[in-house]
Formats: C-alpha cells, structure tokens, sequence
C-alpha cells in the first residue's frame, strides 16, 4: 500500500536534507511540491509559510518568511533569494533578488538579479532587471524595467508610486518599457530614476538616464536619454467624456507592439545567451524553463489585452461609420497574433546574433558562472553587436506589424 506522506513527514524529511525550519510544525507544504526541488543548502524556511505548487523550486541560500509568514506557489527561486513576507505566485526570482514583507508578487513577474523591493510592493506581469529597486508602498503592474550597473547605481522606483494601468473603459493595454531589452541586458546603461508619490499613466516608453521628479505624474513617452522631467499638473475641468472613443489608438498600439516586440527579443537573449549560464547551477534547468513559461505568460497577457482593445474598436468603429486604420486594426489583428506566434526569419538577425556570440564566445568561456561579470565585461564594440542584434529583431516586428495595417501608420513619426 503506497501511503502519501503527510505535510509533517515531508518538513522532517527537508530538515534531514539540511533545511533549516525552526518551527516545523507551523510549516504547511502542498501535497504537490517535490521537495526533491527545495535545495538543503542554506535554505531557511521561518515559521508560518506556506509552499504549494509542483513547480515550485528553493535554491541554495533562499531565506523564506525573516519578516512575516510568507506564501510561495509555483515560484521559482534562485540561489540566495530573500522573501522576507507576503504571497509570491507564478513567478522567477534570480540570484539575490529580494522583497520586503507585505509584498503581492502575482503571476508573470521576472525579478533578475539583485533587484528587489522594499515593503508593501504589488507587482504582476512585472520584469526587472538586474539591480532595479522599487521603493515601498509601490504599485508597479504591467512593466518592464531596466537600468543601472550595480547594487549601487541602480534603477528605482521612489516611494508610493503607482503604474495606473487601467482605464475607465476598462482596458488594460497600458503597459509601459521604462528602458528596453536591446540596450537594458547589457548592463551598461545609465539609471533611471522615478521620484517618490508620483505615477506614470501607461502605455509610456522611457529612455535611460532619466530623472523624474517626486509627485509627478506622466501621461506621454519620455524616449530620450538624461533628461529632467518635472511632470505638470493637469488644470481642473469638466468635459464631455464619449466612452470608448480611442483617441490615441495609435500610440497606445504602437506602445504595445514596441513591448511585445521587445519581449520577443528577451526571448531570444535568454535562449541563446542566458541559457548556459543555468547549467552549471543548482536547478538550472527548472529556473530556466521558469523563465521562458513567464515570458511566455507576458507576450500572451499583451496579445489578449491588444485582442480586446481590437474588438473593442470593431465595435467603436461600426457604430460611428469610421473607415480609418481603426476598422483595419480590428479587422486584421488576427494576423498581428500569427506574427507574434512565429519567430523572425530574417537573415540579418541571424547574422548579427552570430557575430555577437562569436566576439563574445571568449568572454563567455573565460568569465566563469557569473552571468553579470560576463556581460559587464564585454568589450564595448561586441556589447553594441549584441544591441545591434536585439533591436533588429523589435524594428522587424515593428516593420511587419506596420505592414499588416498600413493604413494605421504605425511608427510613422
């Protein structure tokens, strides 16, 4: 008769492999969790967590619950994580990433490493590079962040921010690139700085190097590099409001494209670039695939927001006799979701993908595990290949969607 173990036989079982759990018997573990994928190394578990999910995997050196009771499901952890308090759901954390106690980490999140943040932070479908920190009492959703190239020249978010990303027709294609994937995973680019109580209104595309003051609010893209940007207060007002008339369609489209595109070349850097990094770590393999299944989780959260927005216009557009690059973005949106589907066959992304990884196969070979110190230590000239090849592959995204709805005149500036 084979007898499921029971949460307590599986606690005792993690403390024999070396996990230290003070209090066992506050620990509640999930029928489903392979504790085979919770490492005995340094991993401290405090009293009153909750570990759930079959994916769910604890590296060497993660520290579970120093501030508070913490909850983790189906999460990925890297060696030395800390999760000092709250519910972390469906998302990867890489080495030395940490969150503060009263944290809401839903799913879709990519923390790289080092980032982190402070208290009461609520993150979903929410990518940080390595170093971003996002201060306390921050509602950072539907984001992707880069910048910065230490623990001390770092990307960050001040204070009791908030990325509004829902508007009142109810849409959620609000989502905002503060940095880019091209220039970002290099790690060489200038910080960028969002001052404390303020927000950004998404969907806005921020360069880097850029400062913001505190209490601003930002309604339009910020795309060129170091600036100081004091945002304005808006005049009181009262207008008519016409639900559902998409003004802006158009940049909130482009906004959108940008992201998925970027997300598409995230993709590719971390197949062909991060991927041998993992193989010589502790759970490597199941870390890795944590990240391809929450880029994944993104590009399809962006494509069925933009799905809704179409059929919402289709809809906007019949009632008003519209016949603009509305009515075609709606009618051949099917087409844009194929193209996202797919892959780029595009031989001069091949081309400059192969002449990055042949300049850059040295310092891979000779920088050892640590995927920072390799990246940072590429010459300058073979970091610029590796842009080169990124940005290819969001300007081909970017070209083809323009050519599915030329009427529309996406990225016609």
């Amino acid at each position: 008769m084979n007898i499921k173990p029971t949460c307590y036989d599986k606690t005792i079982k993690l403390i024999n492999n070396g996990v230290d759990i003070p209090n066992p018997l506050t620990i509640d573990l999930g029928d489903e969790v392979n504790i085979d994928q919770i490492s005995g190394k340094g991993v401290k578990i405090y009293p009153g967590c909750r570990v759930y999910g079959k994916d769910t995997v604890i590296s060497a050196g993660a520290q579970i619950g120093y501030e508070g009771p913490v909850t983790i499901d189906n999460c990925q952890l890297g060696p030395r994580v800390e999760l000092k308090g709250g519910y972390f759901n469906r998302s990867v954390f890489l080495e030395k990433a940490n969150m503060g106690s009263c944290a809401q980490v839903r799913e879709g999140c990519i923390l790289e490493e080092e980032a982190r943040g402070a208290h009461c932070v609520g993150i979903k479908q929410t990518i940080l590079f390595p170093f971003v920190t996002l201060g306390s009492l921050i509602n950072f959703c539907d984001c992707l962040m880069a910048g910065g190239t230490s623990r001390k020249d770092h990307s960050e978010v001040g204070s009791a921010y908030i990325h509004f990303n829902f508007t009142p027709d109810g849409d959620k294609t609000t989502v905002s690139l503060i940095g880019d994937v091209p220039r970002g995973v290099m790690l060489n680019q200038s910080a960028i700085f969002l001052g404390g109580q303020g927000g950004i209104v998404g969907p806005l595309r921020m360069g880097y190097g850029n400062v913001v003051a505190a209490n601003s609010v930002l309604r339009k893209d910020f795309v060129e590099d170091n600036k100081l940007i004091v945002g304005k207060a808006h005049p009181g007002k009262i207008i008519d409001y016409r639900p559902g008339a998409y003004s802006n369609l158009r940049r909130i489209v482009e906004n959108n494209i940008i992201f998925i595109a970027n997300l598409m070349a995230l993709e590719e850097w971390y197949v062909h670039v991060r991927r041998p990094f993992f193989e010589s770590q502790e759970f490597g393999g199941l870390i890795f695939s944590g990240l391809l299944d929450k880029l994944d989780l993104a590009k399809k959260e962006r494509i069925k927001r933009l799905r809704v927005l179409a059929e919402k216009t289709k809809a906007s557009s019949e009632h008003e006799g519209e016949t603009s690059g509305k009515k075609e973005f709606s009618e051949k949106f099917k087409e844009i979701e194929e193209l996202f589907a797919t892959t780029i066959g595009d031989g001069a992304v091949e081309k400059y993908r192969d002449d990055f990884l042949s300049a850059s196969d040295k310092a891979r070979r000779e920088g050892g595990a640590s995927y920072i110190a390799v990246i940072q230590g590429l010459p300058a000239h073979v970091s610029e290949k590796g842009t080169v090849w990124l940005q290819r592959i969001v300007d081909t995204f970017c070209e083809k969607t323009r050519e599915i709805v030329p009427s529309f005149k996406l990225f016609d500036h």
